[in-house]
C-alpha cells in the first residue's frame, strides 16, 4: 500500500494571498508569450487541470458515498481554498442568485441595444423577479421581450427558475425627480431609498469614486457594460475597495490591500472564484449616479 506523507504542513492563514498573487503574475507572463507559446501553455494548464478534476471527484464521490465521509465533506466545503479548488472545477456551483445575476449581464447588452435595461430583482422558490427599464417602461413590447429574451434566457441557464415574473418600474425609475439644469448634492435621498452619487463626468476610469449612504459605503466604477455600483468591502477581509486600481483594458478592479481582482461588469472574483461583490441597483438621471443600497 502507498504510503501517505505524515509530514504534511498546515500552511499560514494568509498563504492564499501569496499563492493567489502568484498565479496572477504567472498568467500575466503567459499572455505575454507568442501566440504559439502562448497556446501551448494553456493547452498544458488545461490538461493538468482535468487530471486534478478526475481526482477531486473521485474523493468527492468516495466521501459522499460514506456517512462520516459526507460530514468531513461539508467541513471541507467551508474552507475558502477547498471551496474555489471545488468551484474551479465545477464541482460545486455557484448559488442560484449569482447564476441568474449572470444570465442577466450576458443578456444586458442585447436588451441595452434596444435602448432597454433588465434588472435582477429577487429569486426565490424558483421565481425570478426583474425589472425592464428605459425604452422597455410602459411598451406593449415589453411583454415579448420579457418572455424571447430574459425568460428564455434564464430558464435554460438556470433549470430551477421555473417563472420570470415582470415588477412595474417604480416613479423614480420611470420618470426624471431631478429638474434640468439644477444640481444634484452628492448623498441627497428621494423617497424611493435611491442616492444621489457622482455625475458621470467625475467618474474616473481607473479608480472607483465611494458614496456615504446610510447602508454604508457604496463604490461607484464606470466598467465595459455601463456604471456598476457595489459595496466598499472586499469580501475578502472586509477591507474597503476605494482606491483599488481598475484596469479598463481587462475590464477588472483590485482590492487595494491585497491584490485580488474582480471583473467591473459582474463583481465576481477572478482570483478566488467563490468569492463576490455585492452589487446595487444604478440609475442615471441628467448625468447624475443614482444608488439604491438595500
Amino acid at each position: 500500500m502507498t504510503e501517505i506523507s505524515s509530514t504534511l504542513a498546515t500552511p499560514a492563514a494568509d498563504d492564499l494571498d501569496a499563492l493567489a498573487a502568484k498565479v496572477d503574475q504567472a498568467a500575466a507572463a503567459v499572455r505575454g508569450l507568442p501566440e504559439e507559446a502562448r497556446r501551448r501553455a494553456w493547452a498544458l494548464q488545461a490538461a493538468v487541470e482535468e487530471i486534478h478534476k478526475l481526482g477531486f471527484t473521485k474523493i468527492v464521490r468516495a466521501l459522499k458515498a460514506d456517512p462520516r465521509g459526507k460530514e468531513i465533506l461539508w467541513e471541507l466545503v467551508d474552507d475558502p481554498v477547498v471551496r474555489m479548488l471545488f468551484a474551479m472545477h465545477g464541482l460545486i456551483r455557484a448559488d442560484l442568485r449569482t447564476r441568474a445575476e449572470r444570465v442577466i449581464e450576458m443578456i444586458r447588452p442585447h436588451i441595452q441595444s434596444h435602448g432597454g435595461d433588465v434588472t435582477l430583482l429577487d429569486v426565490q422558490d424558483g421565481i425570478a423577479h426583474v425589472r425592464l427599464s428605459g425604452s422597455c417602461t410602459g411598451c406593449s413590447m415589453a411583454a415579448v421581450t420579457l418572455r424571447t429574451t430574459v425568460e428564455e434566457a434564464l430558464k435554460e441557464q438556470c433549470p430551477e427558475i421555473t417563472e420570470v415574473r415582470q415588477v412595474p418600474a417604480e416613479p423614480a425609475e420611470a420618470v426624471t425627480f431631478v429638474p434640468l439644469g439644477l444640481p444634484v448634492t452628492a448623498g441627497k435621498r428621494d423617497t424611493h431609498g435611491w442616492i444621489a452619487g457622482p455625475t458621470l463626468a467625475a467618474l474616473a476610469t481607473d479608480r472607483g469614486t465611494a458614496v456615504d449612504t446610510p447602508a454604508g459605503s457604496v463604490l461607484v466604477i464606470q466598467a465595459a457594460g455601463g456604471v456598476r455600483a457595489y459595496r466598499n468591502q472586499c469580501p475578502h477581509q472586509g477591507l474597503p475597495l476605494e482606491g483599488g486600481k481598475i484596469d479598463p483594458e481587462a475590464n477588472t478592479l483590485a482590492c487595494p490591500w491585497h491584490g485580488f481582482r474582480f471583473d467591473c461588469d459582474t463583481g465576481e472574483c477572478l482570483t478566488a472564484p467563490a468569492v463576490q461583490l455585492e452589487q446595487f441597483p444604478v440609475r442615471i438621471d441628467n448625468g447624475v449616479v443614482w444608488v439604491r443600497p438595500s
